[in-house]
């Protein structure tokens, strides 16, 4: 047993561990994702989050927050949606200093393609490795 203050070399290996492997099944799945729908998992997730918007339609500002991004990395995400033509970018009427991004139909269309691949990814990447049973309860 150790005192509160220090971490065993073991400790440390089993609580930095989870994070590698996450990190690891993240981009493998967004490889994926990306090879089979053409879609970033951050595209997707802006994607969705507009498309669960009223109006399907969010201020940058909000956007970012909720996406959890600093406004230049929601800029360039927005952007690079924008030239594929799955979002559109518009003044605020309301506040000419703001920006509302809107999702497009072709947006909604590369969003739903999406979600068999993510399903397939996982299956494939996780859930097929750990038995049912071996599952936790959360």
């Amino acid at each position: 047993m150790h005192s509160n203050d220090t971490i065993a070399p073991q400790e440390a290996r089993f609580l930095r561990e989870p994070g590698r492997l996450t990190r690891a099944l993240i981009r493998l799945m967004e490889h994926d994702i990306n090879r089979a729908a053409g879609l970033a998992m951050t595209n997707f997730a802006v994607l969705l989050r507009l498309n669960e918007a009223p109006e399907q339609q969010l201020r940058m500002a909000e956007l970012a927050a909720v996406m959890g991004l600093t406004p230049s990395r929601i800029t360039r995400v927005v952007d690079q949606l924008l030239s594929l033509v799955l979002v559109t970018k518009n003044r605020d009427p309301d506040n000419f200093r703001g920006v509302i991004a809107t999702v497009t139909g072709a947006g909604l269309a590369a969003m739903n393609e999406a979600p068999p691949h993510r399903r397939a990814s996982a299956r494939r990447r996780v859930l097929d490795h750990v038995p049912v049973d071996g599952l936790p309860v959360l």
